[in-house]
């Protein structure tokens, strides 16, 4: 059995703050703050903290990315599009890793994956500086073979398989058929060296699936965790999810 990491994304925390103090965030007011949160999730036994600097800044700010980063005693994962302004930022900041995820201004969250045949000499420079940076890359990608093997060739360390097909699937067989490409890309991704992370979509339900997955090191989780703590705290709720994850077949 082995030990399956959770990185917690704290994202919505910053969304609720922002659904009052848009405006002002720097308001001695304004409240949740998501390093309160981050620093609970540490203590719970998350293994780091994720946050996603969007382009609009719809919730996460750059104070909190440069409050995180100075503060939390695990790892920074930052989750960013691939634009110049963000690089800059995340050059800046050093994360301990970054994840690059696609990004549309008129999505809730990010849907889907990189989609890296399309765009990989839009992001090997970006990747080349992270990595000039000794910062870690990870890429966001759909379950899909040829996804896979452009993340080996662009020599990143680590892909992040996209989950929400198989969170969002309706009947027991589409479930059957995502699980069967998700393990299909994991396998694929762990013989070409690559660390196999997955994330978006899953809950305290259907975490249950995702031990049938082969091959994962680390799951990032945001919303059901942020969901779960406002009925039963942040500590709390990490360690329900950790205890979930716990006997994972690797």
């Amino acid at each position: 059995m082995g030990t399956l990491r959770l990185g917690v994304n704290i994202d919505h925390v910053a969304t609720l703050r922002q659904a009052r103090y848009a405006t002002m965030p720097d308001s001695k007011n304004a409240e949740p703050d998501p390093l309160v949160a981050a620093s609970l999730c540490e203590r719970a036994g998350a293994s780091g903290i994720t946050a996603h600097l969007r382009a609009d800044r719809r919730h996460m700010q750059d104070r909190d990315l440069e409050r995180l980063r100075a503060n939390i005693m695990t790892k920074l994962n930052l989750e960013m599009g691939n634009t110049p302004e963000i690089l800059s930022f995340a050059l800046r900041l050093q994360p301990d890793e970054v994840c690059l995820v696609p990004e549309k201004r008129e999505e809730i969250t990010t849907e889907g994956g990189l989609d890296l045949v399309r765009h990989r000499n839009d992001l090997a420079p970006t990747i080349k500086r992270l990595h000039a940076a000794g910062i870690r890359v990870s890429l966001f990608i759909d379950p899909e073979r040829a996804q896979v093997e452009v993340a080996s060739q662009l020599e990143v360390e680590m892909v992040e398989l996209h989950t929400g097909a198989l969170a969002n699937a309706f009947t027991e067989r589409f479930e059957r058929q995502e699980l069967e490409r998700l393990g299909d890309a994991a396998r694929r991704a762990a013989n070409f060296g690559l660390q196999v992370n997955a994330g978006h979509g899953i809950n305290y339900r259907n975490i249950v699936l995702i031990h049938q997955i082969p091959h994962l090191a680390e799951l990032n989780i945001g919303h059901s965790i942020v969901a779960r703590a406002l009925i039963v705290g942040f500590e709390n709720a990490v360690r329900e999810m950790l205890a979930l994850m716990e006997n994972y077949p690797a």
